[in-house]
């Protein structure tokens, strides 16, 4: 009996455990079928260990929800079609081991794979040593462009984090059953980092700094491993993110942003240096609490990063995760440069250019600086305006959305409600979130 590793390691990356799990999915039955549900952590363990290998429709229904992936994909096996049983004198029909062979062949691992077969996870029979090639590199890369795309559109998510953790441990389980040379292993330990770097992004995100915490020792242990400095530039700008999210992280924040900028890769390439240094900017403005000369660096910083983005090879070959950080990109980061030192007319301009500027894939940057210019324009007094930029960031009758973008308008309602106390503003705003002022979780 073969156990479900692939929904072991998407249930480690969520940090459920078996009873938090049971919980959750009863909440999505109730939700889609409109009865309580009755899942256990006994059919949690069951699943874990290959007993159940194909739950009932109900709780797969559950589960695709709860992950944002289809049963298959969660490592289950479909069961075969059943057959008519025949007399023993009738003639030999085919092999009916082959109605069992049919689904695994089709559980193959490809490109658009939204996470893996659970049999691809596990170590070779011992004696098959597979060779390990360029090939498979190039499928691993494939799937974190895919990731990369996915984020870039919709944004940080529980099912990207946990996809991106589950191709991390394929990367290194490629390692474990089979033999490399020494470029394909530096090249897996690198997409192992990249995988877990997005797992680490996903979970700054969604404003998940214990999960975060742990993606970034990873991460970081696994570039180390890879040798690169590209990778360890990005894993330093996250690391400097979820710092200056945290309480009293702004000196954290500050050093980590320090180490993204003195990398070789950011010596060595203007376009790097550009973001390194707008994140450096965005980093000191964030802590700039009135300090003039922390205020001064952050001007320096920004400007120094629209030098280097002027001098920047754009047709050089990079890697896919830094394909977001265009002349947008550039002018989102400013805007925050200047909003945090209280220059709200100028992150104004720079917003502006942004938001037409933008990709239209982004749909996760522009609802983000959306609701930036929101804020941006409040605190210039422009209330009706303001509320009006609000409002096209999410549906009516919604909590705010998750993540970094939920929690700015949720300072903006609040903010909101001290400059505008009784106005018809407010009140539209608090009938349009049912949670106005609350945190998601």
């Amino acid at each position: 009996m073969t156990g479900n590793v692939t929904l072991r390691v998407l249930m480690e990356a969520a940090g459920l455990g078996q009873a938090d799990l049971a919980k959750r999915l009863n909440g999505h039955i109730e939700r889609l079928s409109g009865v309580p549900g009755t899942v256990s952590d006994r059919h949690v363990r069951n699943w874990l260990t290959g007993k159940t290998a194909w739950p009932q429709k109900r709780q797969r229904e559950a589960l695709e929800a709860e992950f944002g992936v289809s049963a298959e994909n969660l490592g289950f096996t479909p069961l075969p079609p059943r057959t008519k049983l025949v007399p023993r004198q009738a003639a030999a029909g085919p092999d009916p081991s082959e109605s069992l062979e049919a689904p695994l062949k089709r559980r193959t691992f490809t490109a658009a794979a939204t996470t893996l077969a659970a049999a691809q996870l596990l170590p070779a029979r011992a004696g098959a040593r597979p060779r390990v090639g360029m090939s498979d590199v190039a499928r691993l890369e494939t799937a974190f462009h895919d990731l990369v795309t996915s984020d870039n559109q919709q944004g940080g998510s529980i099912s990207l984090e946990t996809r991106a953790v589950a191709f991390a441990q394929h990367a290194l389980e490629k390692q474990k059953v089979g033999t490399t040379t020494s470029r394909v292993r530096s090249r897996l330990y690198y997409l192992a980092a990249a995988f877990t770097g997005t797992a680490l992004w996903a979970a700054i995100d969604s404003h998940q700094p214990e999960r975060a915490r742990t993606h970034l020792r990873d991460a970081l242990y696994l570039a180390d491993l890879s040798g690169s400095s590209q990778m360890k530039t990005r894993l330093w700008l996250h690391a400097s993110l979820l710092a200056s999210q945290e309480p009293g992280g702004a000196r954290e924040a500050l050093d980590a942003a320090y180490e993204a900028r003195s990398t070789y890769a950011c010596r060595s390439d203007a376009l790097l240096r550009s973001l390194a240094l707008a994140r450096l900017a965005g980093t000191q403005a964030h802590a700039y609490r009135g300090e003039r000369r922390l205020g001064q660096a952050a001007l320096g910083n920004i400007d120094g990063a629209q030098e280097a983005f002027a001098t920047a090879d754009r047709d050089a070959s990079r890697p896919a995760w830094i394909s977001f950080y265009d002349e947008a990109e550039l002018q989102g980061l400013s805007s925050l440069v200047m909003t945090r030192l209280g220059r709200h007319a100028e992150a104004e301009a720079h917003l502006h250019k942004t938001l037409r500027q933008l990709r239209p894939e982004y749909r996760r940057n522009r609802m983000y600086y959306t609701a930036t210019l929101a804020l941006v324009q409040l605190r210039q007094g422009e209330v009706e305006l303001a509320c009006s930029t609000a409002e096209r960031v999410g549906p009516r009758g919604h909590n705010p959305p998750a993540g970094r973008t939920g929690q700015l308008l949720i300072q903006f309602g609040q903010e909101l409600a001290k400059v505008a106390p009784g106005s018809r503003c407010v009140a539209d705003w608090k009938a349009r979130y049912r949670l106005q002022g609350e945190h998601r979780p």
